[in-house]
């Protein structure tokens, strides 16, 4: 079940070895992203879309809070 973390604890999980998803659209992830994010968009996310990550490593996955 997902978990919302605040950004202290992205920094701790990305220290510690965290795969990092953007599921930001392409264009916005082209333009800016966290550094070593891969992108995959909400739309495409499904089981064919995520079966390359790691799945031994927490994976924290990141969208833009347009609130």
């Amino acid at each position: 079940m997902p978990d919302e973390i605040l950004l202290n604890e992205v920094r701790r999980k990305i220290d510690e070895g965290a795969q990092i998803v953007e599921v930001l659209a392409s264009d916005q992830y082209k333009k800016e992203h966290i550094p070593g994010a891969i992108n995959i968009p909400l739309q495409e996310m499904d089981v064919h879309a995520v079966r390359h990550l790691d799945q031994t490593k927490p994976v924290v996955v990141y969208c833009y809070d347009y609130t």
